[in-house]
Order: structure tokens, then sequence, then C-alpha cells
């Protein structure tokens, strides 16, 4: 395959796909082992215990867990002891410094702590990776009571090139008063698709990689996973719900779990065949407010392995280089 540059439909962006750069699948083969590091001193190994607030909610919801201790805990989330944003009882006002509009970072600032300090999400089994995701939309519901909060951001890191600080596993959630620009992107662009087509931008999507057959990587009855035509990482892989669902707070317990079956599948088979990089996932979902406006969207989590470094070009025109093929990336993984 030559060199292509294709067009996201949805955000608009172009890519370059130069699958020739690479030779070998060794390229992205993380050369070295994880480094584990010792449950002693581990901050979340028992959080109230290293200084941590209370629980926010704490799974599983069992009356029997003693108040002090949590002894019985797989799951908590807590208010990050470092927040970005910090808590406050009113809205951020827009000011002004100089031709600059600035706001107050006020907002949310979570964190959701799973119990073994080995175990990261492809790991769990299915009851805790469910409680994660449980964690995930019951503070979400939360969340969007606060009239301040626009946007709830919830993403996982994993590993220190992914922006990891602390070894044992934990995930977050950020609510902003602000959509954020990618967030925004995207609904522009799945609405102006909708606009011309009477479509779904990301339906459209599944349904041509339903029929092709040759970029997913996993599905179930209720989810799938391919990497993306478009594709501004090797490796990147994009998992949805096949229902169209605007809202990930507003997704079913049965749909939920399809979801999580599909993530944990996707992210095992990083793991294996790209020797257990690094990574990012994350949700994009539906602003909070205004969700009538959003009938158009479908949520979705992002997965991206950090296996490429963006460079002088990438940096200085906003378009990704993309060495290995889509497909191949997809036979790969499967």
């Amino acid at each position: 395959m030559n060199s292509e540059l294709r067009q996201d439909l949805v955000s608009g962006d172009w890519v370059v796909i130069v699958p020739k750069r690479v030779k070998r699948l060794e390229q992205f083969i993380k050369k070295e082992k994880r480094i584990k590091s010792p449950i002693k001193g581990c901050p979340f190994e028992n959080p109230q215990k290293s200084g941590n607030e209370q629980p926010t909610l704490i799974y599983p919801q069992n009356s029997k867990l003693k108040t002090q201790n949590f002894s019985g805990w797989q799951v908590q989330v807590i208010p990050n002891k470092y927040p970005a944003l910090i808590r406050k009882n009113v809205c951020p006002a827009v000011l002004k410094n100089g031709p600059y509009s600035v706001i107050e970072g006020i907002g949310h600032h979570d964190l959701v702590i799973t119990r073994d300090h080995h175990k990261n999400f492809p790991l769990l089994d299915k009851k805790s990776a469910n409680l994660v995701f449980q964690a995930f939309q019951e503070r979400y519901r939360i969340l969007i009571k606060d009239s301040c909060s626009a946007y709830v951001s919830i993403f996982h890191n994993w590993g220190p090139k992914a922006g990891a600080s602390i070894y044992h596993p934990h995930y977050q959630i950020i609510s902003i008063p602000v959509v954020p620009p990618d967030i925004g992107h995207s609904l522009s662009g799945s609405a102006d698709y909708f606009k011309k087509n009477k479509k779904c931008v990301h339906c459209v999507m599944i349904e041509w990689e339903k029929r092709i057959k040759k970029r997913i990587v996993y599905e179930n009855k209720g989810a799938i996973v391919f990497t993306p035509f478009v594709s501004r990482e090797p490796f990147e892989l994009r998992i949805f719900p096949k229902k169209h669902l605007p809202c990930f707070e507003d997704t079913s317990k049965q749909d939920l779990e399809l979801v999580v079956e599909a993530l944990q599948k996707a992210l095992t088979k990083i793991e294996i065949k790209l020797n257990d990089p690094d990574y990012n996932f994350f949700i994009h979902t539906a602003p909070i407010l205004n969700k009538k406006n959003y009938k158009h969207y479908h949520w979705h989590i992002e997965i991206q392995p950090k296996i490429s470094i963006s460079a002088g070009f990438e940096l200085g025109t906003g378009i990704e280089i993309t060495v290995v093929d889509p497909d191949e990336a997809a036979r790969i993984l499967r």
C-alpha cells in the first residue's frame, strides 16, 4: 500500500497513513518488562490511611463495610488529593485578562480505585470490571446535577508513558465548566453529517466495518471494536455500543456490560500482541447541558497505545502520521 491522506468522517481532520515506513512488527513491541511498584508505601492500597478523603462511592454497596477501614471494598471513588480543578459552591465567571478569556478552575476531580495492586483493567474479573463502570456511571449522574459543569471526562492512564504517576490501577473523572475542543469538533462534525445525510455518522462507520470485515478486532451482540480507517496512532481502537446511544449515563446495565466485555477483550489483545504497552483509554459522550441537542451523537471509548511519538511534522501541522495500516493492525490484534 502506498501513502495516503485520509480525512476523518467526523472531525474533518486529515491523517497520513505511511505503512511502508515500518518493515517489522517488532519495531512496535515493547522490549522491556513493566516495572511493578511494590505494595508497601502505595497510597492506594489503603486510601484513607494514606490521608485521602472518605469515599464518595464504595463498592460493593454493603452495610457490613466498616465505617473506618472499609475492609471489604473492591472499588471506591474518592476526591483527588491533588485535583486539577477545585470544588466550590459557585459557578466560575468568564473574566478578561487583556485580550484573553479566563475562567477559574472550578469543577470536580475524582479517582476510581480498584483493590488489587497488580490487576489493571484487562486482568480484572468480570464483576470488578463492571463495578468500575458502575462507579463511572453513578458518579457521572451525581456530577451532572452540578449546574456549573458543562462536561464530564472519564479516562484511564496506564503506565508512565501514558501519564500515570502511580502504578496501582486507578481511573479519573473530571468535570469542567467548558466543553473541550476535541469533543466540540466531534459534536459539530457528527451534527453536520446528520444534517446532510439524516444518519448518525458513527452508526454509518459501524455498518461499514461490519460489511467489509477488515478492521473489526472483536464484537459481541451489543458492542464492537475496530481500528479506525482514519487512525491517528498505530493500533488505535474504538469501542462502540451497537445501539445508537448519545449519552454514556443513560446506557442500560445490560448494554454497558457488553461494552465493558469488549473493552477488556481489546485491552487484553493489546497487552498480549504488543507486550503490554502503556496506553490511555477515554470515553467520548454528549455534554451535560441541552442533551436533546445531541441526539445525533453516539458515545464511545477510544484506546490509544503509547507506541509512536509526535514529531515536528505532527506538531507543526496537526496532521498525524500513522505508520501501521489500520487493516494490518486489526489483523495483528485479532
